[in-house]
């Protein structure tokens, strides 16, 4: 049955070309100074348990700027003739290495399939990175990612010498370009776009598997297993983060992750899902009664968040601020319990962010960046001012509401005890208005009752 929902959701998008891959870094070298030197480390692997370890995860930066995946490797980039070099030092190739963990690109295959003019072997990383380091003025790497990288630098920027008392050569400061390369990273380009329509496309499939199999009795780990095994099995490389399925009073745990419960009558059930498809994130959230009917008390929850949400979608416009999804978002929210009673307050009062009742029951932002990241790289507040939105960003757009009848803080309606709702979806700034990428994903009322134990 999985193949015939991957076959209605399509090919998979092509992959980023190598002239894209060029133009971004043309992107941020134009930016640098000819005698500065770019160094973009890669993490270490790490280890699970004694010698067993997690599965390996490059950084977004290196994906964003060369597309190379492979750990124990490094991007350089310096300027050599008056031109810009970019150079990445990989593992070896290494026939014994390759028995036991995987075939290896080496520098050929690097050379050969990625947007690089050079490729070194990471044994030689030491020798060569001083001499470039040392024919360099300024230093952009992001420091305490890989620590051999950090003693290099640190050395060559401490050291003393004769040539450099008396000719001036060698480098003088170090800077981070994190900030650089995320403005880069914050507006998607076409190809990105569809990656990430394709992540959230297989992530909407997941969560309605996850529905279809929802009855009183399931445990929450079996939909968690459900909704993985749906990423993996579209070809995606697994979760984006750790899924997040909270039945009952769990699913007003904002960051429930323990997922070891059982799902019972009249209860709701949120489930948090997201995969990562060739290093790019979807982050879905739907909330859905257990037994496959909203109780009256559920369904007025419910959709009030679902209000709040459609409205707070539909400001996701070119030159709005950022943040004014989050205001709409609350005020349908707060003027929703104000008119059931939960809040007793004004709308004013209610919204007020020390005294306000809402924050009660909904403390949290109603969205962020996503993109590389599931909580991808960008400033919200340059200049301390709301970042107004563009053509190309992302975001998600996540209202809720939480009534956990087991804290002690609130005193909690005991006709809405225990209800967690919570609406998520990725949506896209377009110039004609905001296109949501999870929109395959149901989230009506009427359209969960006809799935939910089907």
């Amino acid at each position: 049955m999985w193949d015939e929902i991957l076959a209605s959701i399509g090919p998979e998008p092509a992959q980023i070309s190598l002239e894209e891959y060029r133009a971004r870094q043309n992107r941020l070298l134009n930016q640098l100074r000819p005698d500065d030197l770019l160094i973009i480390p890669n993490p270490a692997h790490s280890t699970r348990s004694n010698d067993v370890e997690y599965p390996y995860r490059t950084s977004s930066d290196m994906i964003y700027l060369c597309g190379w995946t492979d750990l124990d490797s490094t991007m350089v980039a310096q300027q050599v003739n008056g031109a810009w070099e970019v150079t990445l030092f990989v593992q070896p190739k290494d026939v014994l290495s390759e028995i036991w963990e995987g075939r290896r690109l080496g520098k050929e295959g690097a050379l050969e399939n990625f947007a690089i003019d050079r490729a070194e072997s990471k044994d030689d990383l030491e020798i060569v990175l001083i001499d470039m380091i040392n024919s360099s003025k300024r230093i952009l790497v992001k420091s305490a990612v890989d620590t051999t990288i950090d003693e290099i630098v640190n050395n060559c920027i401490t050291a003393q010498s004769r040539d450099r008392q008396k000719l001036g050569i060698g480098p003088i400061s170090v800077e981070d370009p994190s900030g650089r390369i995320s403005e880069l990273r914050l507006r998607k380009s076409a190809a990105e776009i569809d990656l990430m329509r394709y992540s959230a496309v297989v992530a909407s499939h997941a969560h309605i598997e996850a529905m279809k199999n929802t009855k009183p009795g399931v445990g929450e780990w079996q939909l968690e297993g459900i909704i993985e095994g749906f990423f993996k099995y579209g070809k995606t490389s697994g979760i984006a983060y750790p899924c997040i399925i909270g039945s009952g009073d769990n699913a007003t745990i904002l960051h429930y992750t323990v997922n070891d419960d059982i799902c019972e009558d009249g209860e709701i059930l949120l489930i948090d899902a997201g995969c990562e498809y060739k290093g790019y994130a979807s982050d879905i959230t739907r909330s859905w009664p257990v037994n496959g009917k909203f109780s009256t008390s559920q369904a007025e929850i419910y959709q009030i968040v679902l209000d709040s949400q459609l409205a707070a979608i539909d400001a996701c416009r070119i030159g709005n601020p950022y943040d004014l999804p989050h205001e709409i978002a609350r005020g349908v929210l707060a003027q929703g319990l104000i008119d059931l009673g939960v809040i007793s307050q004004n709308l004013e009062e209610a919204l007020d962010p020390t005294d306000g009742e809402l924050r009660f029951w909904y403390m949290h932002n109603t969205g962020h960046w996503i993109g590389l990241d599931v909580h991808d790289v960008g400033v919200y507040r340059p200049d301390n001012e709301p970042r107004l939105l563009e053509e190309g960003m992302v975001l998600t757009v996540e209202p809720g509401l939480y009534f956990g009848a087991w804290r002690p803080d609130v005193n909690c309606p005991e006709k809405y005890a225990n209800i967690g709702i919570r609406i998520e979806d990725d949506i896209l700034v377009t110039k004609d208005g905001p296109d949501v990428l999870s929109k395959n994903c149901p989230k009506t009322i009427e359209e969960l009752e006809g799935i939910i134990g089907e």
